[in-house]
């Protein structure tokens, strides 16, 4: 019974340590900056934890014509930032969304997509996909 008890004692210890080391690394975050030179394809940049709160992006280049492939944001929301050229964002199930530079396109969670070049010359766009906040969080005035 006793070394039972003391297994456990060590094993809340260690969660304990865990989760003060995690907290610690959270609270020393730095603001951080990249280069945007994707030489093709989807470049990313932000990976997630430890480096960030869960948020993760990148870039991308695509060529006339190419596209980035099908995918699923899941439990993500994800926003993309047009740079240069114009594109589509194809949505399962939906209409193209006509993408063109100095735009922002919101992806909701749970969304089966695409992005496609369309133009005649370089799509570069900044992706951003965050986790979808709990119906409890409180928003606390971010921006």
């Amino acid at each position: 019974m006793n070394a039972q008890r003391g297994m456990g004692l060590l094993g809340i210890s260690l969660l304990v340590c865990i989760t003060i080391t995690a907290q610690e690394r959270q609270a020393n975050r730095e603001p951080i900056t990249f280069p945007l030179d994707c030489a093709g394809g989807d470049c990313p940049l932000l990976k997630g934890s430890p480096q960030t709160g869960g948020m993760r992006g990148g870039s991308v280049t695509l060529k006339p014509g190419e596209s980035v492939g099908w995918h699923s944001t899941g439990q993500h929301e994800e926003a993309l930032v047009i740079l240069h050229g114009k594109g589509a964002a194809n949505i399962e199930g939906q209409a193209d969304v006509p993408l063109h530079e100095k735009m922002l396109a919101y992806i909701p969670p749970d969304t089966r997509h695409n992005v496609t070049n369309t133009g005649g010359e370089i799509l570069e766009y900044v992706w951003v996909v965050a986790p979808v906040k709990p119906p409890d969080f409180k928003d606390r005035g971010a921006h």
